[in-house]
């Protein structure tokens, strides 16, 4: 084939939009002949997957040509930055002299030069206030001036000073907090000891030492700390807006040094990957070349991101990101100036207007003639008629706007509610969908023990009072069995296998056990001056407040649950466990394994060895569609969790396995033997694990309720009867998301869950979106790495089967996934969106919705004082949406469409006068008409 007959078909290709792909994956190619079922119609897979190889700009509904325009002028002029990745050195190894971000926070959106320019390009972009400057700068030219000059420049001169004091008010604000943020101090160690700088002054390869519930001032690596064991919990409600403590590990090389000066002295360098927005994972080596070359590979447990709190011992970090290149500004979005609706469509209709006052005029001057200066006249002509587009309609919706404003924070109902955008309170009456953050939003964070059952009896903390007194007759009969007439059935003793019944006594006693043994949390002791270090843990907890630290807040209920039994945890580290039994002694435990929880799992192991007897058991606990398998046959498990998922609550099932030594010696060899493989390592470690998982003895189900806030119910009943569609987006796991989605009711009774299966290429996506065709009425679940995968290769396709479900929960996303939710549905429904959320974390949806709104909670002000309007409980939301932004919304349209009939009526009047005196164009009313 020629070049020009090729050349030929590639136009006519083009022309038809049949683009031809080129792939090595056949799957793909057989594939793009299956039809994606979305109604009647087939859905032409290439023209999607092309368009997102070769993403299109598209201008947004309701965005106008001139501000599109000027996006993409700066879009060319200003280049995406490219991140490198670097190697900082520590100690004596040489610095490379590179230059990186500077470590400040900066909200603002105007600086002293740009502020001027910036604020009338946003009050000009519109074409009602340019066709008002235009009217009154023509007022200037004294052949066609037809009033006085304040009549024009009164109204337009007032509005665009109070816009602009208006922005320089909230922009000094957020100079004051972002400078209160910069000027924080923080201990760098040197070798003068530790000097005091501002977090302004950190640079990338500083060590910072970070006290307890203190700040992380940038993005560090963990090296040293003054736990014992190496390790430190970090709160990151901020960052991912989960509440669960995280644990970190401080390099082990670094930590067994006797103290922190002696950094100073070694000769080693760390390697961090390129900046980048994930904060669930980190790629970087460390290396130590003085004495001997040490290596170890760093991953996400041996970072403290910016914007966590140090919540256990002092931690001491080097800085590798500072400023713009930390996680958490990477996930944030800059505030941008938001625009109502209705202030665009009384924009397009003044565009309509204009056009009927040129028709108008032409009318005119065809009657008229166009004889002399007609140009002139014509444009007097439209300066008279102009009375249709009135000046005072700006004012009057601003002045209407301030006084719904006031209306709001006055409300007594809706009390310390703050209005911080005044612009747009009438998007709060046209809210189509309303995006959710789930922890301190729809729930307290407050984790309670709700229920223990055993299959044929259960216990509620109002009968704990029975479980203690079961527990105090066991442990006095393991300390002491000759003093009792039944027998202690022994831990040794203990069957797993046949049907042996048992004492209600013996069940309590192994269930409440197993809660005190399987978990991953650490009891850690206020710090006290008096303190007896020579005194023992259980005398050192009798007399200081013990806080419990875990990655998850059901971990913790549990553990003090069974303190409120006196089974109580005293000690943990990373390879024992102490409990202090109702008697007052110490039970030691050796920690053989721990097989922590995943969301692929979904339940968590813990192998231990009690040092007394030698016993070795394997206890588990997860999630009752896993755990059904895994544990002997019974008749009352699924049929009491169904029970406790009614109520409302979070079920968990506790199980055991009593193994021999031998046993446990050839698991623990087989278990090494897969750790240590290169290849599919996860895959045959879970191999292992899993041939432990076999005919364990269910010991009880455990019920959890994770606190609503106050009216979530019926507030979410009252916006699903309004027609608002919910959205729950969150970063906690699955399980945890579906729980909370059925306990508030975002799911009612009858409707179905369809849990979107993991999603990893793109066959993997067609085949889940079919299956997500073919239900009716059900309710999505979806995490954010498999919404990511559709979004890639069917956005269009998602967000229709999305809209049509009627609620979503988005489980494990982050803070940028959260606004990229936002923008996906304004840019593909048009309708309005509402965001609200009470974390760091949830900055960016708020700012991406047409109206944020930010909860004064538990986890700080910062998602408050980035949004439009803050309240204090989510139940607000009801009263804030449906009557006030109801009420805003029809007094402005009412205002705004008699202003302007009100300025038809007087342009109709002042064209028969006109008309009368020979198509003079002489004004009939004063020009002080004009200001309202």
């Amino acid at each position: 084939m020629s070049k020009s007959s090729q050349y030929g078909t590639t136009r006519r290709a083009r022309r038809s939009k049949q683009y031809i792909r080129v792939t090595s994956d056949d799957d793909d190619q057989e594939l793009d002949d299956i039809p994606l079922m979305i109604g009647e119609t087939t859905f032409d897979m290439d023209d999607e997957s092309d368009s997102l190889v070769r993403p299109k700009r598209h201008r947004r509904p309701n965005q106008s040509r001139l501000s599109f325009f000027f996006e993409g002028c700066c879009g060319v002029c200003a280049r995406e930055k490219i991140y490198k990745s670097r190697v900082v050195p520590i100690g004596l190894e040489p610095n490379k002299d590179e230059k990186f971000p500077k470590n400040v926070i900066r909200n603002q959106k105007y600086s002293i030069i740009s502020f001027i320019p910036k604020v009338l390009f946003e009050q000009f972009k519109f074409f009602l206030n340019l066709y008002f400057l235009v009217m009154a700068t023509s007022q200037f030219i004294p052949a066609i001036r037809i009033g006085y000059l304040y009549t024009y420049w009164g109204p337009l001169g007032f509005v665009i000073f109070v816009t602009m004091c208006r922005e320089a008010l909230d922009d000094y604000r957020r100079y004051r907090r972002d400078k209160e943020a910069n000027s924080q101090k923080y201990k760098k160690l040197t070798r003068d000891g530790l000097i005091s700088i501002p977090s302004s002054d950190i640079k990338v390869g500083d060590l910072i030492q970070v006290e307890k519930d203190q700040r992380v001032p940038a993005d560090m690596i963990f090296i040293r700390t003054t736990e014992k064991q190496g390790a430190c919990f970090i709160r990151t409600d901020q960052l991912d807006g989960e509440t669960d403590w995280k644990l970190r590990l401080a390099i082990q090389n670094t930590q067994r040094l006797v103290s922190n000066v002696e950094i100073l002295d070694i000769r080693a360098q760390l390697y961090a990957e390129a900046p980048q927005k994930d904060i669930h994972n980190f790629v970087g080596t460390f290396r130590r070349t003085d004495d001997e070359v040490y290596e170890d590979s760093l991953t996400v447990d041996n970072t403290l991101w910016s914007n966590t709190v140090v919540a256990s011992g002092i931690a001491l970090g080097v800085v590798i990101y500072t400023g713009s290149e930390t996680r958490s500004v990477m996930n944030t979005s800059q505030p941008k100036s938001k625009v109502g609706l209705l202030d665009q469509e009384v924009n397009t209709l003044t565009k309509f207007l204009f056009f009927a006052v040129l028709v108008l005029s032409f009318v005119m001057m065809i009657l008229k003639g166009f004889a002399g200066p007609w140009y002139r006249y014509l444009f007097r002509f439209v300066l008279l008629f102009s009375y249709i587009i009135p000046i005072s309609l700006r004012v009057n919706l601003d002045m209407g706007k301030a006084a719904y404003s006031w209306f709001i924070m006055r409300d007594k109902i809706i009390n310390e509610t703050i209005v911080r955008s005044t612009t747009i309170c009438e998007e709060l009456g046209r809210i189509s969908y309303l995006l959710s953050d789930k922890t301190g939003t729809l729930t307290q964070n407050e984790m309670i023990f709700k229920k223990l059952h055993l299959g044929t009896v259960s216990f509620t903390p109002e009968t704990a009072d029975e479980i203690t007194q079961h527990l105090n007759l066991m442990f006095g009969q393991k300390e002491d069995p000759g003093q009792t007439q039944q027998p202690f059935l022994g831990p040794s003793m203990t069957p797993t296998r046949g049907p042996v019944r048992r004492t209600v006594v013996t069940r309590v006693y192994e269930a409440v056990r197993a809660i005190a043994l399987c978990h991953n949390v650490t009891p850690v002791f206020e710090d006290d001056e008096d303190v007896n270090f020579d005194d023992t843990e259980a005398d050192r907890q009798s007399r200081q407040t013990v806080v419990y630290q875990a990655s998850s807040p059901d971990e913790v209920a549990l553990v003090k649950w069974t303190e409120s039994v006196d089974l109580t945890l005293v000690k943990r580290d990373l390879n024992s466990m102490q409990l202090r039994t109702p008697s007052g002694s110490i039970v030691k435990f050796q920690i053989l394994q721990v097989f922590p929880f995943t969301s692929e799992t979904k339940r968590m192991g813990i192998i231990v060895k009690e040092e007394d007897t030698g016993e070795i058991t394997f206890l588990m606990k997860g999630a009752d569609v896993v755990m059904t398998t895994i544990v002997q046959y019974n008749d009352w498990l699924e049929e009491e969790c169904g029970n406790l998922a009614r109520e409302g609550l979070r079920t968990l099932v506790v199980a055991k396995k009593v193994l021999t030594e031998e046993q446990y010696q050839e698991f623990e060899i087989r278990y090494h033997q897969a750790k240590m493989s290169t290849q599919d390592r996860n895959a045959k470690v879970q191999a292992v694990i899993e041939s432990l998982e076999r005919d364990m003895e269910l010991l009880c189900l455990t019920g959890v309720e994770d606190k609503l806030q106050e009216g979530v119910r019926p507030t979410l009943e009252l916006l699903r009867n309004a027609g608002i569609k919910v959205w729950m987006l969150t970063g906690d796991k699955l399980e945890t998301a579906i729980c909370i989605a059925k306990s508030s009711k975002l799911v009612s009774r009858l409707q179905d869950i369809h849990t979107f299966g993991t999603v990893i290429g793109r066959t993997d996506a067609h085949l889940e979106l079919n299956a997500l065709r073919r239900k009716q009425d059900a309710a999505l679940v979806i995490t954010g790495n498999s919404l990511q995968v559709c979004l890639k290769y069917y956005e269009h396709e998602f967000v229709e089967l999305a809209c049509q479900c009627p609620s979503v929960v988005v489980c494990r996303c982050s803070p940028t996934q959260k606004a990229d939710i936002v923008k996906l549905l304004r840019n593909h429904t048009g309708k309005r969106t509402c965001a609200i959320g009470d974390g760091g974390n949830d900055v960016s949806m708020i700012q991406a919705a047409n109206a944020g709104i930010g909860i004064v909670g538990k986890e700080g002000k910062q998602a408050s004082l980035a949004a439009d309007f803050s309240i204090t409980q989510f139940s607000y939301i009801g009263r804030l949406l449906l009557v006030h932004g109801r009420n805003s919304y029809k007094r402005s349209a009412a205002l705004s469409q008699f202003v302007i009939h009100r300025g038809l009526i007087i342009s109709t009047m002042q064209a028969v006068f006109c008309a009368v005196f020979y198509f003079a164009s002489v004004a009939l009313f004063p020009g002080f008409l004009m200001v309202g």
